[in-house]
């Protein structure tokens, strides 16, 4: 139901008012308390003054070092002096009281909260203070007023007003005194008000007391030398003393009338009490009977808006505290009122009551309250002090007055007139103008008794006269009075001002005879309505002041007559001396101002009056003339109303002032208070977050004691297996033969090699036949495929995991832009405590996600697992075994790489790789948090093998980011690394990983020909098409895969080719069956079962077949095809089932053209890396790695997979747990596409013959135009070269090929790397003809060979070979061994002084080996002893000592003692890449360690190689052995022999290539052998030389051998392993 009109005004909210208004001032206990105590700091320090024994106040006062205290002090005395009066009742109501014949305190002013009592004890306070630093200073006050901001001469007419404040309060006492002793029936309550009130001190027959009169002399006299403002000071002081006087006079002229009076005071005074405007709501329901003819309206009494109205007048229409602001004109009736006698007795009761506050529209009285005398020092001004200027001034005027009155208008300020621009105004409703806004009051007929004022604008019917009333109310305290002529009779008189407080002025009274009327109907003498200009003609009810009857006339007896003149000589004895003073100093002015009403000068003949006599009654007479009542009235009166106005503006502005401060000081304590709180809290939050820190602190550190703990156990393991394994093996000190016939159980180990190839195999601790597994039979597949069920599988949560339908919305991964991540690297700061960075994190490894807390401190990473973790407690026991890190400890030092990894598709793992190259794979909550971890790892980016810089930066750059910024793709297009190792490379950036299976690295299949008995590899047919998905290379299953595509039906999937991906952790594990771990991560993720055989991986070409007919097998190959022959032979004897066709499945079967493993292996990766795929890798590439893995590409090319296996799918963070795990199970399932890594074409690879002519890579195809021999090179010395080390990279300072003799001589021949230069940039005929080695000056001169000799003395059984030396990689070092004090020793080739002696063997030492350097030159250095073992030591390339600590140097540690030889130990060699020592002693096998100290094997050769001399291992995994009587031995680094032969040469030198395909030897007959090391096929013989060989090394690039011959000489042969490659072989 609408509202209707009335309801909507009703409910209506009325006018708008500000938002925010200043609230209304109130005197608060705290502002009387801070007020208090302010006041009495300041009364201390006078006090002292007071106290000073030499010293006067006046000398402190006006003392230069208390300047800014008295100017302070008297500022504040400034803003509180008319608020303290205010609150005291105001100076014109007090007036009023003091000069009424009922002396009725009625129109009294707002106190606003504080009581009489307070506030006139605050007055007293301050008048005290006003006395000692105003009056009794010397200051000039212009200053402070400038700088406080006041205006000119303020200050002295604040002083004024509270020296008249204190003086009419002071009369009033004394009046209520003398009226109390004469009326003893007035109460109680009253004496105790008057006794409380006044003090004995004051006299009550005087009109002034003397410190009164002394004050008003002091503030007119003090700053005389101001004339303009001493003259408005003089003028307000007339009027006030002129009032009081004549009021005084009043009194006893008509004491009779007060008698009468006084007789009622004791009914009314409680009554008029309860009728006091503390309860003005309705003040005629506290009203007695007799009181109702003086009943208040109270109509306007409400508060109006909250807002204060302070105005106040006296005799208004009807109101007791109301204010008459407007335009007024007419007669004025002045009437007794009948309830004068009430006002008395509530002034009488207010003094003695405690103060009252109350928050009413109209004026509240004020309960003033005597004090103490002020202090005598104002006695100390004295009225002498003027008296000779009063004098001279007197005599001048009364010599000459007309004179003295033009002097005195010329010389003086310009008289106060009033401004005739203001206009008369017609008559209105009366009104009152608030402070904030006009309100219009009806007028209202006075209530009988009460004075009327006629607001008419003509006289009144009788006749009479208008009295115009003053009205003070100004904006600025220069308002005047308009006056509409000075001599006619005043119309009407108005000042509106909005904005100022109008009061209300007692006039001069009339004295008048006591007319025959009764008492109460008998007019009042004295006019107590707003201040009226008297006009000429006098209303016919007052006499004329000159025809006083009641004093000339008609005299009263003697007795009386003088009564009344002694009365008011005692009365004003003295203050008639200061009113004739200020008229005689201010005569000029005076008589300028004070006009008659015809405009004569009227203080001429006032002056010649008190000249002539000095008697007070004259002076009386002369005030209370017409003339002068009128001219004081209209004159003096406006001076003394400004003055008052004045004091109320400040008072008013100044209460808008503390409200507004105290506001501003509130709005900031408030909020320095909400700071405090938000300090206070945020302290309680810091120490709750320091308390949960430390618990959480005190938890970890619980948890890393708890998980050292466990390392410390798991340690302690593996080192007593590895103990038990040193002594219980075949060759251990508790070695029997009955335990080498037990099975040894093998297990691929995590080692990576440079190219992260993971080849080596370790004893299997938890190795078994698996004999109790049992095969999966055809119904517990189902009859549907695997793969298919997981696509049907996917429609319970495809609702809420297409995500991202559109392939092409995936174009555009993360880090297109690569300057988005790659920015300016910040480092972290310093953090301090025992763990720098804490979070939970997953470990991910094969087959595993173990959940836990990762731990980073500032030199190590620590992982603990969650054991209570359920997935944890469900895990399998035996894939837990082979999961290392479960409580891995780490260090900083130890790491190489830190790669940002993907889990499940999201961005949040990563890898780190280790010193001992293993790597480790978190998966972390999410991005911020890897970046956090990085941060808080060592600055190694992606380590140093693919041209990036080492920041952390790179760490968290993208694949796409890594793929751009790295040189690799420039190297493969120039041929400078294989196939194989670009492919690693790509498959390692892009988030490949040996850590998660469903992620493991992808190859591709490069034959299709596994039929044939001899694969030709120049035929291109038996190569797959590259360009070409393996899905797509079927015509007729590629039809199949477009038409799914095409025919898609299933709603709210994408299309796609193939329902699973080429690579998955199920195809991995199926690949990787035959060796552990992998069996076990197999059985585990197959429900503890094998395969049924016929889907079990049984044969390469079974495999082949099956991807290109089956629809659901689009499998690529994994990297082991090209590198690990071992898995493909069941080593383990595992029980796989038989096949269909009867075959029993255990070693997979081998094309044809493949013997064994290691054929296939081998001839598999020389497919990988031939002219062939090389041609068309690119395309692969793109089809996997690059633009066609996605988008329209993809779709074009048949190479669109189930949109799970994409990156971006779906969030995984969106879905609850039911839903994560299906999505999770499914991404497990269908597998994951590498990150895309390039969105345009790969570039090609570059062709072999354009590079033919380049040395860089053993892979070039040369022509065969150099001679075999280069140069031959004859030392002086005949002594055979038994060591030769050709450490020739361009980078080193010497390049040089280090030769030492059996005389132990080197020589430090300088490399020239100019052979082979023919063709290449940079070449000239000149170069040609220079050789590649220039021999060492100093022993080509033979003029420091005590440089280069080695001295100290060496065993006499040690034979000297190549054996006994080894040459540092950056040729400045040589250690040699064979010393009789069992000590190996390091000597410098620049000095040839010995640097360093290592002990450590229990024999002497006789052979030594160093593995290969990295950068910074640090190496392994192995020796071998007569005491049967090996000592592994580490060289410092950059300290160039044995040991990682200069400090000690002396004594350095072996990093590891390796055991199990029987005899002298004879040859060793050491490969850091493959970590692996292989050494041979004079009988038994060669063994085989790790550089850890485990013995892994004996490498066991035929029956009659038992004693061998000779060992070479290259990173390819080949070891070829030299045993005595010319018979060699190739086994594979797992200690499978590969090939055997026999020579009738005495073999002294045996070299692997690089690559570990070609083998060169020499001997005693001269003459270089180049071997193929697979089968030990001869491939070149080189021309023999006249003696034998005994040492030879190959220069860095694989193109100079050279030889250390018997004669003393070195022989260097051009060689070139390319041209046996068999590409060149055939095209050339």
């Amino acid at each position: 139901m609408p509202m209707t009109e009335e309801q909507r005004r009703q409910f209506s909210p009325g006018p708008r008012t500000t938002m925010f208004r200043i609230p209304e001032f109130k005197w608060s206990p705290m502002h009387q308390r801070l007020l208090t105590d302010l006041l009495f700091a300041l009364e201390t320090d006078v006090h002292v003054w007071r106290s000073h024994s030499t010293k006067s106040v006046m000398d402190f006062v006006n003392s230069n070092e208390n300047i800014i205290f008295v100017h302070n002090t008297i500022h504040l005395i400034s803003q509180m002096v008319d608020n303290i009066i205010i609150a005291c009742g105001g100076i014109l109501p007090l007036l009023s009281a003091a000069t009424s014949p009922s002396t009725e305190l009625e129109n009294i002013e707002a106190t606003q909260g504080m009581s009489s009592e307070t506030a006139v004890t605050f007055l007293s306070r301050l008048m005290a203070m006003v006395d000692v630093l105003v009056f009794a200073s010397s200051l000039n006050f212009s200053e402070i007023e400038a700088e406080k901001n006041m205006s000119s001469g303020g200050l002295m007419r604040q002083c004024l007003r509270l020296v008249c404040c204190v003086a009419v309060r002071n009369c009033l006492e004394c009046r209520l005194r003398q009226r109390d002793r004469n009326c003893k029936s007035a109460g109680s309550k009253s004496q105790d008000g008057l006794h409380a009130a006044g003090t004995a001190s004051k006299d009550p027959d005087r009109l002034l007391q003397d410190v009164d009169i002394n004050r008003l002399r002091a503030v007119v006299f003090r700053d005389v030398d101001d004339s303009k403002q001493a003259q408005f000071l003089a003028l307000a002081v007339v009027y006030f003393i002129s009032v009081l006087m004549v009021s005084k006079y009043r009194d006893i002229l008509e004491p009779q009338r007060e008698m009468g009076r006084s007789a009622s005071l004791s009914g009314r005074s409680i009554r008029h009490e309860i009728n006091s405007p503390t309860s003005t709501e309705h003040p005629s329901s506290t009203l007695s009977q007799c009181d109702k003819q003086t009943a208040v309206t109270a109509d306007d009494s409400s508060p109006r808006a909250g807002l204060p109205h302070t105005d106040s007048g006296i005799g208004e229409e009807g109101h007791t505290g109301g204010s008459l602001n407007g335009s007024e004109t007419g007669r004025e009736v002045d009437r007794e009122r009948a309830s004068g006698m009430g006002a008395q007795a509530d002034l009488l009761c207010a003094l003695s009551d405690v103060g009252r506050s109350h928050e009413s529209l109209l004026d509240s009285p004020r309960n003033p309250d005597g004090r103490q005398a002020p202090p005598s020092s104002i006695s100390g001004i004295s009225h002498t002090n003027k008296g000779i200027n009063v004098k001279e001034i007197l005599k001048s005027l009364v010599a000459a007055p007309s004179d003295g009155s033009d002097s005195g208008q010329e010389s003086g300020p310009t008289p106060y007139q009033p401004d005739p621009t203001l206009k008369s105004y017609p008559a209105l409703p009366m009104q009152f103008h608030s402070f904030d806004r006009s309100v219009m009051v009806p007028a209202k007929k006075p209530p009988p008794g009460s004075l009327s004022v006629n607001t008419v604008g003509t006289p009144t019917a009788g006749g009479a006269a208008s009295t115009p009333n003053i009205f003070a109310a100004a904006v600025t305290p220069k308002s005047m009075i308009n006056t509409t002529g000075a001599d006619s009779v005043v119309a009407a008189a108005a000042a509106f001002v909005n904005g100022a407080t109008s009061k209300n002025l007692p006039a001069v009274q009339t004295v008048a005879p006591m007319p025959e009327d009764s008492l109460e109907n008998m007019s009042a003498y004295c006019e107590v309505a707003q201040c009226a200009l008297r006009s000429s003609q006098t209303p016919p009810e007052l006499k004329s002041f000159s025809s006083l009857a009641g004093f000339q006339t008609t005299p009263r007896d003697a007795g009386q007559c003088f009564s009344i003149t002694t009365k008011l000589e005692r009365a004003l004895e003295k203050v008639a001396p200061l009113l004739r003073e200020i008229f005689v100093d201010f005569a000029p002015f005076l008589s300028r101002t004070l006009l008659g009403s015809h405009g004569q000068e009227l203080l001429i003949e006032g002056l010649v009056c008190m000249k002539s006599s000095t008697s007070v009654v004259e002076l009386v007479m002369l005030l209370c003339s017409q003339e002068w009542q009128n001219s004081i009235q209209k004159n003096a009166g406006l001076a003394f109303i400004e003055l008052i106005n004045e004091g109320r503006l400040l008072c008013h502005a100044m209460k808008d002032h503390i409200v507004r401060v105290a506001n501003e000081a509130e709005f900031i304590l408030n909020r320095q208070r909400a700071e405090d709180v938000h300090k206070h809290a945020e302290f309680e939050s810091s120490c709750a977050q320091y308390a949960a820190d430390r618990r959480e602190e005190e938890k970890m550190c619980d948890h890393l004691i708890g998980a050292a703990k466990h390392r410390d156990h798991v340690t302690a393991n593996q080192l007593k297996q590895k103990i038990l394994n040193i002594l219980t093996n075949k060759h251990g000190a508790w070695g029997t033969m009955s335990r080498s016939q037990l099975h040894d159980f093998w297990r691929l180990d995590y080692w990576e090699d440079d190219l992260r190839r993971r080849r080596r195999f370790v004893r299997n601790a938890f190795g078994s036949t698996h004999a109790d597994v049992m095969l999966k039979s055809l119904d517990d597949y189902g009859s549907v495929d695997e793969h298919d069920g997981s696509v049907k599988s996917k429609k319970s949560f495809r609702s809420q995991s297409a995500v991202a339908q559109n392939p092409e919305a995936d174009l555009m991964l993360e880090g297109d832009d690569d300057a988005v991540s790659l920015l300016q690297e910040k480092e972290m700061d310093n953090l301090a405590g025992p763990v720098v960075l804490s979070t939970p994190a997953q470990l991910v490894a094969p087959a595993l996600m173990a959940r836990g807390t990762l731990s980073v401190t500032t030199t190590e990473i620590y992982f603990e697992v969650d054991e209570d973790d359920p997935a944890f407690k469900k895990a399998d026991a035996k894939v837990l075994a082979y999961s290392e890190g479960l409580h891995g400890k780490w260090m900083f030092s130890e790491i190489r790489a830190v790669f940002s990894r993907r889990y499940l598709l999201h961005n949040t793992g990563l890898e780190v790789f280790m010193a001992n190259r293993t790597s480790v794979m978190f998966n972390f909550p999410d991005q911020a948090t890897v970046k956090r971890v990085v941060y808080s790892l060592p600055r190694v980016g992606v380590g140093t093998s693919y041209g990036l810089p080492q920041a952390r930066r790179i760490s968290l750059a993208t694949p796409r980011q890594l793929f751009k910024s790295s040189n690799m793709t420039q190297r493969w297009q120039r041929r400078e690394i294989s196939n194989f190792e670009y492919l690693m490379f790509l498959n390692t950036i892009a988030g490949r990983t040996y850590n998660d299976l469903n992620q493991y690295p992808i190859f591709p299949w490069v034959l299709t020909n596994y039929d044939c008995e001899e694969l030709d590899l120049t035929l291109p047919g038996n190569f797959r098409d590259l360009s070409k998905p393996i899905g797509a290379l079927n015509p007729k299953r590629a039809a199949f895969y477009a038409d799914r595509y095409e025919t898609w039906d299933e709603e709210g999937a994408p299309p796609d080719h193939y329902a699973t991906l080429y690579s998955t952790a199920h195809s991995t594990l199926t690949w990787m069956l035959r060796i552990e771990p992998f069996t076990t991560f197999f059985l585990n993720t197959n429900q503890g079962k094998f395969d049924h055989a016929e889907r079990t991986f049984s044969g390469v070409g079974r495999s082949w077949r099956n991807c290109q007919r089956d629809t659901a097998d689009v499998t690529e190959l994994i990297p082991e095809f090209y590198y690990l022959p071992e898995m493909f032979v069941n080593g383990n004897e595992y029980k796989l089932g038989v096949r269909d066709d009867g075959l029993p499945v255990s070693d997979v079967e081998l094309p044809v053209w493949a013997k064994k493993a290691e054929d296939f292996v081998r001839i598999n990766r020389m497919a990988l890396e031939s002219e062939f795929v090389s041609c068309q890798l690119h395309q692969w590439i793109d089809l996997i790695f690059g633009y066609k893995q996605r988008g329209p590409e993809a779709v074009r090319a048949l190479n669109v997979f189930n949109f799970l296996s994409y990156e971006g799918a779906v969030n995984l963070d969106n879905l609850d747990a039911a839903q994560r795990e299906v999505i999770e199970a499914q991404i497990q399932a269908c597998g994951q596409i590498p990150s895309q890594l390039l969105i345009e074409p790969h570039p090609p690879r570059s062709s072999a013959m354009h590079l033919c002519f380049l040395p860089q890579s053993p892979l070039m195809f040369k022509d065969q135009m150099q001679q075999d021999v280069i140069m031959v090179l004859k030392f002086p010395s005949n002594s055979p070269v038994t060591h030769v080390a050709a450490n020739t990279l361009p980078h080193l300072s010497i390049p040089a090929a280090v030769t030492v003799t059996c005389s132990r001589l080197f020589a430090v021949n300088r490399w020239h790397n100019t052979v082979g230069l023919r063709g290449a940039p940079g070449y000239s005929l000149e170069q040609a003809h220079h050789l590649p080695i220039e021999m060492d000056p100093l022993i080509a001169n033979n003029s420091g060979t005590n440089k280069r000799q080695i001295t100290d003395l060496v065993d006499q059984s040690i034979q000297i070979n190549t054996h006994c030396f080894v040459v540092t990689a950056d040729n400045r070092y040589i250690l040699a061994c064979g010393f009789w004090d069992k000590s190996f020793r390091v000597y410098s080739t620049e000095t040839g002084k010995l640097t360093q002696i290592v002990f450590g063997h229990w024999d002497v030492v006789t052979c030594l080996a160093r593995s290969e350097s990295y950068i910074g030159g640090d190496c392994y250095i192995v020796s071998g002893s007569r005491d049967a073992t090996l000592l592994l030591w580490y060289w410092s390339g950059r300290h160039h000592i044995i040991g990682d600590n200069p400090n000690n140097s002396e004594y350095p540690a072996p990093r590891a003692v390796l055991t199990g030889h029987d005899h002298e130990v004879a040859c060793v060699s050491v490969c850091a890449e493959l970590g692996l020592v292989i050494s041979g002693a004079r009988e038994g096998p060669c063994l085989v360690h790790t550089i850890t100290g485990d013995l892994l094997r004996a490498l066991e050769g035929p029956k009659l190689c038992r004693q061998p001399r000779l060992i070479s291992v290259s990173s390819e995994g080949h070891c070829v052995i030299y045993y005595e009587r010319g018979r060699f031995c190739n086994f594979s680094i797992n200690g499978k022999l590969l090939a055997q032969m026999e020579l009738n040469d005495s073999t002294r030198a045996v070299l692997l290539s690089s690559d570990g395909q070609n083998l060169v030897t020499g001997g005693d007959n001269g003459v270089v052998e180049v071997w193929q090391a697979c089968d030990f096929k001869q491939l070149y013989i080189y021309p023999g030389c006249d003696a034998g060989i005994r040492a030879m090394d190959l220069s860095h690039d694989q193109r100079t051998l050279i030889t250390g011959m018997a004669s003393g000489s070195i022989v260097a042969f051009n060689i070139d392993f390319n041209r046996w490659h068999y590409e060149h072989q055939n095209r050339y």
